[in-house]
């Protein structure tokens, strides 16, 4: 009877890790794996020998453009001479204090609201007291702050801004266009298709001309929208669909017995989609949302349409210089790829730390 007990009961899992002669076996362990491994090594001990003679053994860390042009490895005093016109673009010089002030803001509301610990109301509203007050720094006007219009803003400050505030908007937004389209009411699910549907049908760029060229024509004779609010409700609503379509995806994941037993429990519909389908159906989708997340951070360099210049935009405009153009070639797209593979690599790090907070996925 104990043996049976015994037998019956879940054998504890066990990982056994791998020797590293098993693990060499799987690089050589036939002639044509031993062939290609060589060969992969081969050309990235290559690469990797022109890149770092590149970036720091021929490259120059003092010096003028004069001095660049007479060495073969990258420029860095580009960055020092131009560092603050890419993350700042055409604020002006002496008030950059305050898109730098905003940034480190940004940073702390956006670390804070990773701890679980804070999360609750109380993040709401610091969330948004933090959005209002970073908006007054940007744009002053009043409480001694010189005001600075934003066809000035640009740089990292903008491009946090539009993806940012583009994406917390458009989430919820996107939930609820995922509810309707699973509506079983007809005149809203098909609006919420022919929404989804238009919106994912064209690219982005297009949305942001529609919004720069076409939306002033529907507008009264002397009435006219601003830029950065043009593009920020067309990066909302663009957003909106493909989040729609990744919470349509997890809310199909789970059994319709879910729902069922709600309703068995007296539960209304806002009450089954808030306590019961919703918290689980997100749950599945982390892992979409946040690669979502990312290309839309990423996507926001095309601004530039609607006459703003992000990130990527003031990194190419200063590598336009007269005094650095030809000499400083790569070093800025390669301080641009390094700030987007930071927060890029950030956001995926945090996702699959979800992951495994909410024990998302099967082993």
């Amino acid at each position: 009877m104990i043996a049976e007990d015994i037998s019956l009961s879940p054998a504890p899992r066990y990982r056994p890790s791998l020797s590293l002669k098993t693990k060499l076996r799987a690089y050589f362990g036939s002639p044509i794996n031993s062939i290609i491994t060589v060969g992969c090594i081969l050309v990235i001990a290559w690469a990797l020998r022109h890149v770092i003679s590149w970036l720091f053994v021929d490259a120059v860390f003092v010096g003028t453009p004069a001095i660049c042009q007479q060495e073969s490895g990258a420029c860095w005093p580009f960055l020092v001479a131009k560092i603050r016109f890419m993350l700042f673009g055409f604020y002006p010089f002496e008030e950059q204090w305050r898109p730098l002030l905003a940034l480190l803001l940004f940073f702390g509301t956006c670390g804070t609201a990773m701890v679980p610990v804070f999360w609750g109301r109380h993040l709401l509203f610091g969330g948004l007291a933090a959005c209002v007050i970073i908006f007054w720094l940007m744009l002053g006007g009043f409480a001694g702050l010189a005001y600075v219009p934003t066809s000035k803003w640009g740089g990292l400050p903008l491009s946090f801004m539009l993806s940012a505030v583009g994406l917390v908007c458009a989430f919820p937004l996107g939930v609820l266009l995922a509810l309707a389209r699973a509506s079983e009411l007809p005149a809203i699910r098909v609006l919420a298709v022919v929404f989804i549907e238009l919106v994912r049908g064209v690219p982005l760029i297009s949305v942001l001309f529609m919004a720069s060229v076409m939306l002033p024509l529907f507008l009264p004779s002397g009435f006219n929208i601003d830029n950065l609010l043009r593009a920020q409700v067309a990066i909302i609503l663009f957003a909106a669909a493909y989040i729609a379509e990744v919470v349509r995806g997890g809310l199909q994941a789970l059994p319709k017995g879910q729902a069922e037993a709600a309703s068995a429990m007296g539960l209304h519909y806002w009450q089954t989609m808030r306590l019961i389908v919703l918290p689980q159906a997100l749950k599945i989708v982390i892992p979409p949302l946040v690669s979502l997340f990312i290309g839309f951070f990423q996507d926001t360099t095309l601004v530039t349409i609607v006459g703003l210049l992000d990130f990527l935009d003031t990194v190419r405009a200063a590598m336009r210089d007269p005094q650095w153009q030809g000499i400083a070639v790569l070093e800025g797209y390669v301080f641009a790829a390094v700030v987007y593979l930071i927060f890029s690599a950030t956001m995926g790090a945090y996702s699959r730390y979800l992951e495994r907070r909410f024990r998302v996925g099967h082993d």
